[in-house]
């Protein structure tokens, strides 16, 4: 596993839409400021969950683990949205990735930096943290690197 931190992208102003924070999700959130990506673990059925949840979604236990896993995947799909809730309008046309991270986990974002084309797709990204002024939230970008 990469346990190098995620890049730190500077963002001005707010959150465009905050996430719902809670107890069990604040450690997310804290690791997510530090540069690593988190997702629950079971011990029961050794899946992976992610959004993290106070249970395992795919057997129902309780008990999860969090673990850190590696920042990196494999563009799934992609899409420019340009008609956006008004809560986005200001980001918009801005796009959206579906990515398959090499933990094995399938996950929906924001695509940051260069505008995705077909050939795109199947394509190394890597996870980054975009750093508001309220608190972090996380986006997907090319790879420069395998």
């Amino acid at each position: 596993m990469n346990t190098n931190p995620m890049p730190r992208l500077p963002m001005t102003g707010s959150r465009p839409f905050p996430p719902a924070q809670s107890a069990f999700t604040q450690r997310f959130w804290q690791a997510l400021d530090q540069g690593q990506f988190l997702a629950t673990h079971c011990p029961h059925c050794e899946r992976l969950a992610f959004p993290p949840k106070p249970f395992c979604p795919h057997c129902w236990q309780r008990g999860v683990e969090w673990r850190a896993i590696a920042p990196r995947g494999v563009l799934y799909s992609a899409t420019t949205i340009y008609a956006a809730p008004k809560v986005f309008g200001a980001e918009a046309p801005y796009q959206v990735a579906i990515v398959d991270l090499h933990a094995g986990l399938r996950i929906a974002t924001r695509l940051v930096g260069d505008t995705p084309t077909a050939q795109a797709l199947d394509r190394e990204v890597e996870l980054v943290v975009l750093a508001y002024e309220d608190g972090p939230l996380f986006a997907a970008r090319l790879s420069d690197s395998p």
